[in-house]
């Protein structure tokens, strides 16, 4: 039976908790150079700006069908918050990111196979409590959350989101940055529902 969340509900204008890991869990950024290759290709297709490949064609632009809202990349996984605003519009970036990160990987390092334990999974967020909640789970993800460096935390705190990257879904929901903080931090109070979470990515085999 296919594993949960694999069989995607496919909907315009909708919300979405996208996520993959390696597989057997194995390590799918080994280095610093990985992590920032990961997110060129996140650049690639959602910035307005032109990219080209190494022949001069031009990569497609995927900005008027999907927004990346939020992003972590984690060793062995990582997390995307997306509003999908055409249909098919996660299944083009995520096979287009996935399957270019999984190439560069295998060259890079020697190895043949899948990288992914799957293709991607994705979580529907049908309410704007969840969507908060997944902000934070994706955001308190990493345990030195505060400093690093491969998380959009930084462009909701202190600086201004890339052109790939819109923020203000969700922190156009508080009335400030700081506000936003403090939501972060009131995670203890709120311990049940991110341990509801993670509980469900965990057994989501």
């Amino acid at each position: 039976m296919p594993g949960r969340n694999i069989r995607k509900v496919d909907v315009a204008d909708s919300y979405y908790h996208v996520y993959a890991r390696g597989v057997n869990k194995q390590k799918i950024f080994l280095d610093t150079d990985d992590y920032k290759f990961f997110l060129s290709l996140l650049k690639r297709y959602l910035s307005r700006s032109e990219a080209t490949t190494r022949r001069g064609a031009q990569y497609p632009k995927l900005y008027e069908d999907i927004e990346l809202l939020a992003y972590c990349l984690m060793t062995n996984h990582f997390h995307l918050l997306v509003y999908q605003i055409s249909e098919q519009g996660m299944m083009q970036l995520m096979r287009r990111v996935m399957t270019s990160y999984s190439g560069y990987f295998n060259r890079k390092y020697s190895r043949r196979g899948p990288l992914f334990e799957s293709r991607y999974r994705a979580s529907r967020i049908n309410n704007e409590t969840y969507l908060l909640h997944i902000s934070r789970y994706i955001h308190l993800n990493p345990t030195d959350w505060r400093g690093y460096n491969y998380s959009s935390l930084r462009s909701y705190l202190d600086t201004a989101p890339p052109d790939w990257l819109t923020t203000i879904r969700v922190t156009g929901l508080f009335s400030s940055r700081n506000e936003y903080l403090q939501f972060l931090e009131s995670y203890e109070q709120n311990k049940t529902e991110l341990d509801i979470i993670k509980h469900v990515l965990a057994n989501d085999d």
